[in-house]
């Protein structure tokens, strides 16, 4: 009789009994290829995918393929550095005592951070579960963050339900972690340890921490660190977030303030032309239509009044303080070469709503400059990260570059291929 689709030890069940049936199925799987019913079909499925990329059931090890440099390069621009003291407060502190290990891995399943309890932490690196490791399918056979890629969905494994032998002792259950806009995959956590960590506690644990993560992501956003200070005033340089967004955020000390369209436009071409802009500029910059420069002026007037201590000088038109804007970040990050921070930041197309024609060119512009830097990468985390957002899922060639460079063992190959195919036919 199957067990349920997600649980890898129903309640009620007797583990030891279940490890003595599902060695018994392993071993017959690797003799002669055959699957028992009783072992849960996202096993066996994941099972054959691994053989398929050449795995040695017996010996098979995951290859270690990040250095210490490249490592912490890694850590350093990755979204989920962000989201690391909340792993750590809600998660390892208890996975250490109860002497479980908690795993971050990236978007290709390369292991991040390996933290919890240290005599497990020795004991993991004999099967290549450390830091630097790739831990996809196709580089460790069936495993919980390899396996929850390969789905995008939560996944447990018990024991014997791990393909690689040098695995078997050990059970996990993990999550994929999603960027709160996009919906892109950014990685995976995992507790991995004793069969206690199969259980539905263990998920329920996983599953909560990943909510946590996805919130905390999602609430740095909205108050995002700032840096620099208002001249004379003594506080944070004020931002302004227009990616991906209907109308602006203005953030000024502890002051939010959500822009209509027409103050957004304005205050975007402002802060991303520090030197100003006389009214007739303004006027063919927002509209194609001759706008009355009094109109203009009219608009500005009113945005004086919802931008607190900013001062908006006039002859021409500028701000007297520096304002910080999500579209100087992602190009700062670009120019910088740090592509994954760049896509991270990268929420979605400048005030997609607008139809102001400076607005677009800015939109257009930015838009060309992230696609043409992942075209012109190799990293596949960031443009698998960007390729999985609603601005970047139609976009051929995007997908076709991540094809090029994947590997044919890894888990998203043939998703990839599968993508690239539909919007080929599409495209004609």
């Amino acid at each position: 009789m199957g067990r349920p689709h997600e649980l890898a030890v129903p309640p009620g069940a007797d583990a030891a009994s279940l490890a003595r049936h599902l060695n018994r199925a392993h071993d017959d799987f690797v003799s002669t290829g055959r699957t028992d019913p009783a072992v849960r079909s996202i096993v066996t499925d994941s099972w054959q995918r691994s053989l398929a990329s050449g795995l040695d059931p017996e010996i098979g090890l995951a290859s270690v393929v990040l250095d210490d440099d490249a490592l912490a390069e890694i850590r350093a621009l990755h979204p989920l550095a962000a989201g690391m003291p909340v792993i750590r407060r809600l998660l390892v502190e208890s996975a250490a005592d109860a002497g479980h290990l908690v795993a971050v891995s990236d978007a290709a399943g390369q292991l991040l951070w390996v933290e919890g309890s240290s005599s497990l932490r020795a004991r993991a690196e004999s099967m290549h579960f450390v830091p630097g490791a790739d831990w996809s399918e196709a580089s460790a056979g069936t495993n919980a963050p390899g396996t929850a890629l390969a789905l995008d969905r939560p996944v447990q494994i018990f024991g014997p339900e791990h393909l690689a032998r040098p695995v078997t002792p050990w059970s996990c259950s993990a999550a994929p972690i999603h960027d709160p806009d996009t919906g892109a995959v950014l990685g995976v956590l995992d507790l991995t340890g004793t069969a206690e960590v199969a259980s539905v506690q263990g998920l329920s644990l996983v599953r909560a921490t990943v909510a946590a993560v996805e919130a905390e992501l999602r609430i740095q956003r909205l108050h995002p660190p700032t840096s620099g200070s208002v001249a004379g005033a003594g506080w944070s340089m004020p931002s302004l977030d227009v990616l991906g967004a209907r109308g602006a955020t203005l953030r000024h000390g502890t002051t939010t303030t959500r822009l209509s369209l027409r103050h957004s436009e304005l205050l975007l071409l402002l802060a991303d032309r520090p030197g100003g802009w006389r009214a007739g500029e303004l006027a063919v910059a927002l509209s194609d239509d001759e706008q009355a420069q009094v109109t203009i002026r009219a608009e500005l007037s009113r945005l004086r009044r919802v931008l607190g201590p900013l001062q908006l000088a006039s002859r021409p038109y500028r701000l007297e303080n520096a304002v910080a804007t999500d579209v100087a970040q992602v190009r700062d990050e670009l120019a910088a070469g740090r592509l994954r921070r760049a896509v991270a930041l990268y929420r979605g197309p400048v005030l997609p709503d607008s139809t102001a024609p400076a607005v677009q060119r800015l939109r257009d512009e930015l838009h060309l400059l992230v696609r043409s830097s992942l075209l012109a990468s190799d990293d596949v985390d960031a443009i698998l990260t960007f390729a999985d957002t609603a601005h970047g899922r139609d976009d051929f060639e995007v997908w076709e570059q991540a094809l090029r460079i994947l590997p044919s063992t890894s888990p998203r190959y043939a998703q990839v291929e599968t993508r690239v195919a539909l919007l080929d036919d599409e495209l004609g």
